[in-house]
């Protein structure tokens, strides 16, 4: 899909939520977090950008693109979740320079970085990771084991200041910046990295 598309059929969400990644493949537990985010924070709608390459993985065991976006057309199935490969349209590959390109590209919508604790637990090793609070809010979500982000985060004792309560994240879209959450929701322990192994096995 060329860029141009995005903006005639994406673009005028007034609140879009990011949820990046391999997608290697697309699950339920996808699903099930991106549910939860466009009920407690009040968002219009929820984009899957499956990434063509996340630096910090390996290419070895990495499906192809279109594979992973077939499977994440397949596990998404809600309106407001749309799937997309805009980064490869964006020509970008870190997250801070794409929100940058996204930002530029749809001014009037407001975005917010969605993921899951495992991913906060390793985002200071993300390029730049610190000017990506600062850019757009950050929600949180939980993913097993419970809690599992919060003590000896980097991110999370960087930003702790910054924290928004569960009982306020529907203001996290309109929260002055830095300003993030976390989102203690019911566990759902799919991965893809037990769908691997799973396949491998059988």
């Amino acid at each position: 899909m060329a860029l141009q598309s995005y903006t005639r059929e994406l673009g005028q969400n007034r609140t879009v939520g990011l949820l990046g990644g391999s997608f290697n493949p697309a699950h339920e537990g996808h699903r099930h977090i991106s549910l939860y985010a466009l009920k407690m924070l009040g968002l219009d709608a929820v984009w899957w950008m499956v990434s063509p390459q996340n630096p910090l993985k390996s290419t070895k065991d990495m499906a192809p693109l279109e594979t992973r976006m077939a499977s994440a057309r397949a596990a998404s199935h809600h309106p407001k979740i749309h799937v997309t490969d805009i980064e490869q349209h964006l020509n970008t590959r870190y997250t801070t320079d794409t929100l940058r390109a996204l930002q530029a590209h749809f001014p009037r919508t407001t975005f917010v970085w969605l993921m899951g604790t495992d991913n906060l637990r390793q985002i200071h090793r993300w390029q730049e990771w610190q000017e990506i609070f600062k850019m757009v809010p950050v929600c949180v979500l939980d993913r097993p084991p419970r809690h599992n982000a919060i003590k000896a985060c980097p991110a999370a004792n960087r930003f702790r200041p910054y924290m928004l309560e569960q009982a306020k994240a529907m203001t996290l879209k309109s929260a002055p910046l830095p300003a993030w959450t976390i989102l203690h929701i019911p566990l759902n322990d799919m991965s893809a990295t037990k769908i691997r192994a799973a396949r491998k096995k059988g």
